[in-house]
């Protein structure tokens, strides 16, 4: 297998080449200065590809941390480079563009936005910044409902065609890229039977993001499945739906969607009787000894051992600077201020309880109620083109060891494949051999290295699109091998694999998308 990790490395070496030849830099705006907004400017500044050359953030000191680490370094900001929300960068560039039409001279503006903005307000931002005609990447997903997703995609498509990239990072790892050519191009286990993919989401990271943190309720956000787990159904139809790329086949659609699942640990009814009626773990006669208590968690499990980042950051964005200036004391100070705040069924309005995450509430109290567990099948059936019928399952599990560290079987008709997030294990029925591949993993790159993986290839793409000798199109195939369609197929098997488990139901894909993919003047293709 070694030709063919060299093969898949020269491949990218000769891009990256062509693109620095061109020496093409394209000025990127972080719009959300949050983790995701921390790891995408991060990403490019690593890479050397592109510039870090504004943020838009309304919180002060989080759009000042990510500004002087990646746009102005050991100075002060320039006007041009920070904003204190997105509609104002919108109203500076509409300006700065009647400037330089006018031949006054401005500074220069910016190519590509990432947007990690909260989920719920990706339509809102996605939609307004469209006309502006910059290549985008959003965070995934790419919005909270079916309708806002084909919202989005309206609204690109209505304005210049340009690069448009989602976070679906699980395409990006070595890992996965790997994994991929040796299925669908290697075809090394023959054709493909039936895959089992499972994300373990990991038992306190669960609780903290989606218990008692931003993702816990449908009703202000999404289902977990699509707000945790859209990208690994992603991964599903990339691997068994999606065509190769520079190839002429269209993609192998599913036929049949079912899922089941539900909220099975995180219930008021579990709560430990000792825990009596305390709903903050600060308050609690039994903190100590629970395995959830938000001081466990966040200052033994991380700040104690001199951890201020995630998850201690998202908690208190303040406490990582304050470790490092003002010492230990204070810093926990700060920490056990912010989890010691609280708010009161039936009294606090519920706007108020909806509109921030409550990281020192009880598990057992919070006002959480999304999916702890969940499955997903989806089934294709043989379409008369060389393509048999074929079995995926996913499965979603909060209560788990692991921590988002993927698993997964890969059946064939001549082997079997094993992969976990550091390995692939390929058996051989035909010789009866047992091959192990360890792809190389990035240091500091989340998701296997997908996160740099994605933002390399979007800055490539768009440097490529960008000197002239590669239409938008191309670069979009060559270097992010994702389309609109496939982004808009992979939200929307998200939906149906919902509807089918709220109603209890089989979901036919072609009548399902028939009813509910609202035709556009782009016309998707099926």
């Amino acid at each position: 297998m070694a030709p063919l990790m060299n093969e898949l490395i020269n491949e990218s070496s000769d891009r990256h080449r062509s693109v620095n030849g061109s020496h093409v830099k394209p000025r990127l705006l972080i719009i959300g200065a949050g983790s995701r907004g921390n790891a995408y400017a991060r990403a490019v500044v690593d890479s050397g590809l592109g510039v870090v050359a504004a943020v838009a953030e309304p919180i002060d000191f989080k759009r000042r941390h990510l500004g002087s680490q990646y746009i102005w370094p050991n100075g002060e900001p320039k006007p041009e480079q920070e904003f204190s929300s997105w509609k104002d960068f919108i109203n500076f560039e509409t300006q700065r563009r009647k400037d330089e039409a006018a031949g006054v001279s401005v500074s220069p503006g910016v190519n590509g936005a990432f947007i990690c903005v909260r989920d719920e307000h990706h339509v809102e931002v996605l939609t307004g910044i469209a006309p502006l005609g910059l290549h985008i990447m959003s965070e995934k997903p790419l919005a909270t409902s079916l309708a806002d997703c084909l919202k989005i995609e309206r609204s690109v498509r209505a304005n210049p065609e340009k690069i448009f990239a989602i976070g679906h990072v699980l395409r990006y790892s070595p890992h996965n890229m790997l994994l991929r050519h040796m299925v669908r191009q290697e075809r090394v286990i023959g054709d493909i039977l039936s895959i089992e993919h499972t994300e373990p989401v990991g038992w306190w990271h669960f609780s903290h993001s989606y218990v008692r943190g931003n993702w816990r309720k449908e009703s202000t956000t999404a289902p977990s499945l699509l707000t945790k787990s859209c990208h690994d159904i992603d991964f599903v139809l990339w691997m068994l739906c999606s065509p190769l790329s520079a190839s002429d086949e269209n993609a192998h659609l599913p036929s049949r969607i079912s899922s089941f699942g539900s909220l099975k640990q995180f219930k008021r009814e579990r709560k430990p009787r000792e825990a009596g009626g305390a709903t903050n773990c600060l308050s609690c006669p039994i903190s100590d000894q629970c395995k959830f208590s938000a001081k466990r968690i966040y200052h033994d499990k991380h700040l104690a051992r001199g951890n201020a980042k995630w998850p201690v950051h998202i908690v208190n964005p303040e406490v990582e600077a304050m470790l490092e200036s003002d010492g230990p004391e204070k810093a926990t100070k700060a920490l056990m201020d912010t989890l010691a705040e609280d708010y009161t069924t039936g009294k606090t309005p519920v706007q108020d309880v909806a509109s921030r995450s409550w990281y020192g509430r009880c598990v057992w109290e919070s006002d959480n109620d999304v999916v702890d567990d969940q499955y997903v099948t989806i089934e294709w059936d043989d379409d008369g083109h060389d393509r048999p019928a074929k079995t995926a399952s996913f499965h979603m599990i909060a209560q788990s060891l692991a921590q988002c560290e993927r698993r997964g079987r890969i059946y064939g008709t001549n082997g079997e494949i094993y992969y976990d997030s550091k390995s692939i294990t390929v058996h051989d029925f035909d010789n009866d051999t047992t091959r192990t591949f360890n792809p190389e993993v990035p240091k500091n790159s989340h998701h296997g290295g997908g996160d740099d993986g994605l933002t390399q290839q979007f800055v490539k793409a768009i440097a490529a699109s960008m000197d002239g000798k590669t239409s938008v199109r191309e670069a979009q195939v060559q270097y992010l091998g994702c389309t609109m369609e496939e982004i808009i197929r992979s939200h929307a098997a998200v939906f149906a694999a919902e509807e089918a488990r709220r109603e209890k139901k089989i979901v036919d894909w072609r009548d399902w998308w028939g009813r509910n993919i609202e035709r556009v003047p782009s016309k998707l293709e099926w």
